[in-house]
């Protein structure tokens, strides 16, 4: 259902390209979310959709990883311009609600694009995320960061 959703969206995407003559970039956007409101307006009410929720939970996440990404970067190249660091290296202990193999595969990329963080190893278990972070104040705080803010967002779009 979801996928047929989805390619409606395109679809209808194509045609307000098609129509308008402009094919640049923008116009594809517009078209996309052009036809989302339109497909929205016009779905039934009676009929729970989770295309729509979860195709904003999927914007909301990527806005989310843009924002923890600029800020990480903006963090490494100003400790790296400072005549003294600031680094508190450490290897955290993250455990995971994530499940499946995808589910936390995308977890651990999401968290190794991110400067200052990579992902060492998974617990046999599939139970347990070893990361080696460079700035680590507080333990327990870089871990509720983790699962509140990368793990949760991911698993809402993923279940």
């Amino acid at each position: 259902m979801m996928t047929k959703k989805l390619l409606m969206n395109l679809l209808l995407m194509l045609v307000w390209v098609a129509l308008t003559g402009s094919f640049v970039f923008g116009n594809f956007i517009f078209g996309f979310v052009l036809s989302f409101a339109v497909m929205w307006l016009i779905r039934r009410r009676d009929q729970p959709s989770q295309y729509f929720q979860r195709l904003i939970n999927v914007i909301g996440f990527l806005f989310y990883f843009l924002y923890e990404l600029a800020k990480a970067n903006i963090h490494v190249a100003t400790d790296v311009l400072k005549p003294r660091f600031s680094m508190r290296p450490g290897i955290i202990k993250i455990p995971l609600n994530a499940k499946t193999d995808l589910e936390i595969t995308l977890l651990a990329n999401m968290i190794s694009l991110t400067p200052g963080s990579l992902i060492l190893d998974v617990s046999d278990d599939k139970k347990v995320l070893y990361v080696h972070a460079i700035y680590i104040r507080d333990k327990d705080e870089y871990i509720r960061k983790i699962k509140t803010g990368f793990e949760r967002r991911l698993l809402e779009i993923m279940r």
